[in-house]
C-alpha cells in the first residue's frame, strides 16, 4: 500500500472526479475542485433536535413567575416548541415575521425561542428594563406581530399596547388559572391555552441557513437602538464558538444556571450551547437576589453559571453574610463590565470557584473574548494570573481582533499600546436592521467596537475604556475602568464611576463618583488616600462626589451618559493635575 506520492509518481485518480492537479502539480486556471460532503444547512432547529434524540431525559428546570419550580426534559421541551410552532403558523405568521418576548428565563420562553425560529421567524427578545416609551419605539420599528410576556409585565403592555400598532397577538406566559381578570390588553390569550393541542408534526427547517433567527437591539446610549439580526448560521457556529474547551467549555455532565437574561444578547448563547452539547439547564426566572441564586445553585447543583458583576457581588454578600459555602459550583463566567479583582480572588480563593472573564457584544453575538489561561501565563504565578484574569481575554476560533490607532494602522501586540477594538468572525455583524447606521465595516471587514484596548504577545485583550467615556488629560488617556476597579476595593465602596469633566488646561480631569455600601462612612480624603500609590500619580480624581444611587443602564452597566449630564456643571476644585 502506498502512504504517500514520492518522486516521479503521480496521485491516483478519484472515480469519478477530475483532477484538478496536472502532473507538474500546479494548478491551472479553472476553478477550485469542489468536496464532496453533505451540504447540511446549520439552522438552530438541528440543535433542539439533536437534545431530543441523545439527550431527551435530560431537564430543564424553571423557577416560574407563578412561584413553583417545574421540572421538564429536552424532549418535553421539544414537543411544546412544535406546539408553539403550530400556534403561530395557524395565527397567520409569515416566514421573517418577527415575533417579540418581553420575559424571564424560563422553560416557556425557550419554548417560544425556539417554536418561532425553526419556522422561519425572528425572535425578537425585548429588553423590559428599558422605559416604556423605549420599548414601544423599538418594538414599532422591529414591526412585531405578536408579543409573549410574563405576568412581572402586563404593566408595561398595558400602558403600550396602543401604541403599538404592529402587535396583532398577545399572549401571556402563564396558564388560566393565572390570568389577570381585568387585564386591559386586546386580544391577549394565556400561553397554555394558546398552544393547547396543537400539533407537534410541524415542519421545522427546510430554509438556507442564513435566514434570519434573531433580533437584538443595542441599549441606544449613543443615540436610538439598533438591531441586531442574528442568521441562523451565525447562532450556531457561535454555540459551537462557546462549546470550546476554552471558550465556556461547557458538556453534558454540566448543569448550568444562565443568570444572564435572555433577552441580553441571546443569554451570551447559553440556551443554543445547552441544549447543543446536552448540559442541563437551571432557568431562574425573576428572581435573581442573592438569597434565590444560592438556592438553586445548591438544590439544582449547579457546575457552571453565567452573569455580570452586580449579581455575584450580590451572590458573594449573601454567601458571606450567611457563611454558605458552594459545593457543586465549578465555575462562573462573568462579563457585561468589568470584574473586580476582590470579587474574582473571593469566588477562586475562599470558594474555589474558578472565575472566566469574558467580554463580548450584542453585535458579536455576544462571545468575543473569554479569559482562559495559558500555560505561560500560569507559570508567572497566582498574582501575575490574578492580573491576567482581570484582561477580558482571548478570542476563540471564530473571532479576529485587531487594535488601530487613529490613522487607522496596527499597533503593537505589546500589551501597553492602546487603541481601537476592531473586531470580525462568523457571528459579528455585517450591518444593523434596516440600514441603521449605515456603512458599519472598514475595507477589511473589521468592526469597530467603540472600545479602546491593548492586546499583549499571549493573545490577551485588554479594555481600557469605551472610546465615548475614556478620559483624555493633557492628550494622554486616563482609564475610567482601572480607577473604577480600584476605587470599589475601598470596604466603604458599593459602586464607583469615573467620567471626564472639563479642565482649562488639560481638557479634561476625572472626577470620581461613589456610591457608598449600606451604613458604611468615607470622605473624599479617604477615597483619595486609598488610591493613592494605585495608580499614576496624574490619573489620580482631582475630585470625589458621593451619590445615593449610581445610575444603571437597561444591561446593568453604570449609565456615564446620565452621569455626565448630572455633574455637567459640577466645578473640579482648582488643583493642578500632576505631571
Amino acid at each position: 500500500m502506498v502512504f504517500g506520492i514520492g518522486k516521479n509518481k503521480t496521485a491516483p485518480a478519484v472515480p469519478g472526479v477530475a483532477s484538478a492537479m496536472p502532473r507538474d502539480g500546479q494548478v491551472k486556471g479553472g476553478r477550485p475542485m469542489s468536496g464532496l460532503m453533505q451540504d447540511w444547512p446549520m439552522t438552530v432547529d438541528k440543535v433542539l433536535e439533536h437534545a431530543r434524540i441523545n439527550h431527551g431525559f435530560r431537564e430543564v428546570i424553571t423557577r416560574t413567575v407563578e412561584g413553583p419550580v417545574v421540572r421538564q426534559t429536552y424532549a418535553e421541551i421539544y414537543d411544546r416548541s412544535k406546539q408553539v410552532s403550530a400556534a403561530l403558523l395557524e395565527d397567520g405568521m409569515q416566514i421573517g415575521d418577527r415575533i417579540a418576548t418581553l420575559a424571564w428565563n424560563t422553560g416557556r420562553h425557550m419554548e417560544t425561542w425556539y417554536g418561532t425560529m425553526c419556522v422561519g421567524g425572528v425572535l425578537h427578545t425585548v429588553n423590559p428594563r428599558l422605559f416604556p416609551e423605549q420599548i414601544a419605539w423599538i418594538i414599532n420599528h422591529a414591526g412585531d406581530t405578536h408579543l409573549f410576556f410574563d405576568i412581572t409585565f402586563l404593566p408595561i403592555v398595558e400602558a403600550i399596547h396602543d401604541k403599538c400598532p404592529t402587535l396583532r397577538r398577545f399572549v401571556l406566559l402563564t396558564d388560566e388559572a393565572h390570568m389577570p381578570k381585568d387585564a386591559k390588553v386586546p386580544n391577549l390569550v394565556a400561553y397554555e391555552t394558546y398552544i393547547a393541542g396543537k400539533s407537534k408534526d410541524v415542519e421545522w427547517g427546510n430554509f438556507d441557513e442564513k435566514t434570519a433567527c434573531g433580533l437584538c437591539y443595542t441599549s441606544g446610549t449613543t443615540g436610538d437602538p439598533k438591531g441586531v439580526l442574528y442568521s441562523h448560521r451565525s447562532n450556531v457556529l457561535h454555540a459551537l464558538m462557546g462549546a470550546q474547551k476554552d471558550a465556556l467549555g461547557i458538556g453534558v455532565s454540566d448543569v448550568v444556571l444562565p443568570v444572564v437574561p435572555m433577552f441580553h444578547a441571546n443569554a451570551w448563547g447559553i440556551t443554543f450551547l445547552a441544549p447543543l452539547v446536552g448540559a442541563g439547564l437551571v432557568m431562574p426566572g425573576a428572581k435573581m437576589d442573592g438569597a434565590s441564586i444560592y438556592e438553586l445553585l445548591d438544590s439544582e447543583k449547579v457546575t457552571f453559571s453565567a452573569a455580570v458583576p452586580t449579581v455575584w457581588l450580590t451572590l458573594l454578600q449573601h454567601l458571606e453574610s450567611n457563611n454558605l459555602k458552594l459545593p457543586h459550583l465549578e465555575r462562573v463566567v462573568i462579563g457585561g463590565s468589568a470584574v473586580p479583582e476582590r470579587i474574582l480572588r473571593a469566588f477562586e480563593e475562599n470558594y474555589q470557584v474558578e472565575v472566566i472573564h469574558a467580554w463580548g457584544m450584542t453585535e458579536m453575538s455576544p462571545m468575543g473574548s473569554l479569559g482562559s489561561m495559558t500555560p505561560e501565563v500560569k507559570a508567572k504565578g497566582r498574582d501575575e494570573t490574578v492580573r491576567y484574569k482581570l484582561k477580558q481575554g482571548r478570542p476563540p476560533f471564530g473571532v479576529e481582533m485587531k487594535i488601530i490607532d487613529d490613522d487607522g494602522n496596527d499597533v503593537p501586540r505589546d500589551g501597553k499600546t492602546s487603541g481601537h477594538l476592531m473586531v470580525r468572525g462568523w457571528a459579528v455583524a455585517n450591518a444593523y436592521f434596516k440600514g441603521a447606521g449605515g456603512n458599519i465595516l472598514d475595507e477589511n471587514g473589521y468592526f469597530d467596537t467603540g472600545d479602546v484596548a491593548n492586546i499583549c504577545p499571549y493573545g490577551f485583550m485588554q479594555i481600557t475604556d469605551r472610546a465615548k467615556d475614556v478620559i483624555k488629560s493633557g492628550g494622554e488617556w486616563i482609564s475610567s475602568i482601572d480607577i473604577e476597579n480600584i476605587a470599589v476595593g475601598h470596604p466603604a465602596v458599593a459602586v464607583a464611576a469615573a467620567i471626564g469633566l472639563p479642565h482649562p488646561k488639560w481638557d479634561e480631569r476625572p472626577l470620581l463618583i461613589i456610591e457608598l455600601k449600606p451604613g458604611a462612612t468615607a470622605t473624599r480624603e479617604d477615597i483619595l488616600n486609598y488610591l493613592n500609590g494605585k495608580i499614576a500619580k496624574w490619573w489620580m480624581p482631582d475630585d470625589v462626589a458621593f451619590v445615593d444611587k449610581v445610575p444603571l443602564g437597561a444591561t446593568g452597566k453604570i449609565n456615564k451618559l446620565q452621569l455626565r449630564e448630572t455633574f455637567k456643571n459640577h466645578r473640579l476644585p482648582t488643583v493642578q493635575a500632576a505631571e
